[in-house]
């Protein structure tokens, strides 16, 4: 798990929609004091509406397409000691795998459907959900993103039962022994 040589001190996180990206980027921003940044955030910053708006008029492509631009301009920019929460389906394209592995130390928030229902059921901010079958959506989901989960991250932790402080000493100390590499 050494790091290769000039890799950004980030910490990036990438797992399945409701793993909790974007509460341990806040956790970890706190404990840190590093600066928290959100690439779905970003999109519908420069976007200037809901990703789910996006969905709906342009389409997931489209969205795709937004989510890779702002990670190469995520890149551009140069960023060091941040937190960087990402979409869940970031990794979809090699490209942006590519880029979060330059960008630091990538972790992989690994989730069960179970616990999935759990956290998303009564969101409809989720576009990929709003369906009449979550359960066989997240099951397909999960099982064609995997390896690209797994291949993309430097680390994966299991979060099931886990609170956000007991995730984030897990990365924290990952974090440490990558660096130090």
């Amino acid at each position: 798990m050494a790091r290769p040589s000039k890799t950004p001190k980030n910490i990036i996180l990438i797992g399945f929609m409701g793993s909790g990206k974007s509460s341990i980027a806040r956790e970890l921003s706190h404990t840190l004091g590093y600066p928290a940044v959100d690439t779905d955030g970003l999109i519908v910053e420069r976007a200037g509406r809901p990703i789910r708006e996006i969905f709906e008029q342009e389409g997931e492509d489209t969205f795709r397409d937004l989510e890779s631009t702002t990670l190469r301009k995520l890149e551009e920019s140069r960023p060091s000691r941040h937190i960087i929460a990402t979409g869940g389906g970031v990794i979809g394209r090699p490209e942006n795998c590519s880029i979060l592995r330059r960008l630091g130390f990538v972790v992989w928030l690994v989730v069960s459907a179970e616990e999935i229902i759990k956290r998303t059921s009564k969101s409809r901010e989720r576009p990929l959900l709003n369906n009449n079958d979550q359960r066989g959506t997240i099951d397909r989901l999960l099982l064609e993103r995997h390896d690209l989960y797994r291949n993309t991250a430097h680390q994966a932790i299991e979060t099931d039962g886990l609170t956000f402080p007991e995730i984030t000493a897990g990365i924290l100390e990952s974090a440490r022994y990558f660096f130090a590499g």
